[in-house]
């Protein structure tokens, strides 16, 4: 089901693919990863001002990642402001390498422990723990 961003993204040429709404009524964009940019800076123009919110996760193991985010159009005296949902598929990239986040004094993990295909090092399984 196509929404009104994707028709006017249709009809000014911008590939995408329409995801339908999630339960919110909030329209869902696929968008290839080479074409994020562009889109992200025709969004803008078009009066997504504000990023709500950008999170990832696993989709399978071995398989892609998703990045997603949540954009607000912004406007002075608007109670119910629209927003959309921007999802990029990506092979094996992180969400820590888009938003730069560091913690001082956190112990470092060996690996990427939310993905899917992750073991966990010197993890033994207790069986018959009683």
């Amino acid at each position: 089901m196509q929404g009104r961003l994707s028709a006017w993204l249709v009809k000014h040429g911008l590939v995408h693919r329409s995801l339908g709404f999630d339960y919110q009524g909030i329209e869902t964009l696929q968008i290839k990863p080479e074409d994020w940019h562009s889109v992200a800076v025709i969004l803008y123009v078009y009066g997504y001002n504000y990023l709500r919110s950008q999170c990832a996760y696993d989709v399978a193991p071995g398989g892609l990642l998703a990045s997603v985010y949540h954009l607000t159009r912004i406007e002075y005296g608007v109670d119910q402001p629209e927003e959309v949902c921007i999802k990029v598929f990506a092979p094996r990239r992180e969400s820590y390498d888009m938003l730069g986040i560091f913690y001082d004094n956190h112990p470092r993990w060996i690996g990427w422990p939310l993905r899917k295909d992750y073991i966990a090092p010197n993890f033994y399984e207790i069986q018959d723990a009683y």
